[in-house]
């Protein structure tokens, strides 16, 4: 007889606020009249109505189908539709609409595409930057299978802070991420923050990593070059998904925090609700003035 996952009960640290508010129903409409995709809501991010509500957003290019099926991920998995060609110039107008300050963009995977979908990803840069001048953009790239080529597409569409999620420690990674690897994920941020742009990586805590690992971690991304690290609880989406094997106490947090900065990392974003691109358009306002 299998073994019951203990359900553990979420601390009051982790009590969300219901979205609401003048700048967060303006957001909302826009991103449903252009028929958008956002990781908030496809993610179920619980920051989303302080992002909104302060005038940043993360927009999902390449449809809302991935074709990889990561363990910790709540985002549709299956064959996606064919990319939309018009989707950058769309995406552009929203921006410009929303009168976002800083636009992150994610996108789902598509290894289903030759190019793994680098093309458009560098057009909706290049779109948001003719019609947003004003508009900072951090990009929360896949790792494009390791091609160096498609990579440098993003690169040379010039955003301000490029981004790839290392996810979690390197024990946990074989059964969280479906194709992606640890090592490879290093390489493409080492090749990112040799190009000169600002590389930043992204983990869960909660699946059952050691604090030593995550001291670890954070050695590894140094080592590459990588400057900002952001650090967040794992929630588990649904009974399907990997379950939650601790909730780290904010304490804890403040402790990977103030290593990260002793470490050498221009900013740690370290909380229970921390997601990518929590408080991401401050990272590129004080990197600006270093």
């Amino acid at each position: 007889m299998k073994k019951e996952e203990t359900i553990l009960r979420k601390p009051d640290w982790l009590k969300i606020k219901i979205p609401s508010g003048k700048q967060y129903i303006g957001v909302k409409e826009i991103v449903e009249q252009k028929k958008l995709h956002t990781i908030c809501t496809s993610g179920h991010c619980p920051n989303m109505e302080e992002c909104w509500g302060r005038g940043t957003a993360t927009l999902m290019i390449l449809g809302d189908i991935c074709t990889r099926a990561c363990s910790f991920c709540n985002v549709k998995t299956g064959r996606p539709l064919p990319a939309d060609w018009e989707e950058p110039q769309r995406v552009a107008e929203s921006v410009k609409s929303m009168k976002l300050k800083h636009a992150v963009l994610t996108s789902v995977d598509r290894d289903d595409l030759k190019d793994g979908g680098a093309e458009i990803w560098a057009l909706t840069i290049r779109k948001i930057k003719e019609t947003s001048p004003g508009t900072t953009i951090e990009t929360l790239i896949p790792d494009f299978d390791g091609k160096e080529e498609l990579i440098q597409k993003v690169i040379d569409a010039g955003p301000e802070v490029i981004s790839h999620n290392l996810e979690t420690i390197r024990r946990i990674t074989p059964w969280t991420r479906s194709r992606a690897k640890y090592d490879r994920s290093l390489k493409v941020l080492e090749y990112i923050a040799k190009s000169g742009t600002v590389a930043k990586s992204g983990i869960m805590v909660g699946l059952g990593e050691k604090p030593e690992e995550v001291l670890e971690l954070m050695d590894d991304l140094r080592n590459v070059g990588v400057t900002v690290l952001t650090i967040g609880q794992y929630l588990q989406p649904t009974k399907k998904h990997l379950p939650v094997k601790e909730y780290v106490h904010p304490d804890q947090f403040k402790a990977y925090e103030k290593a990260g900065l002793e470490k050498g990392f221009s900013f740690v974003e370290s909380g229970p609700l921390v997601r990518s691109s929590y408080h991401a358009e401050k990272h590129v306002v004080n990197l600006n003035k270093k």
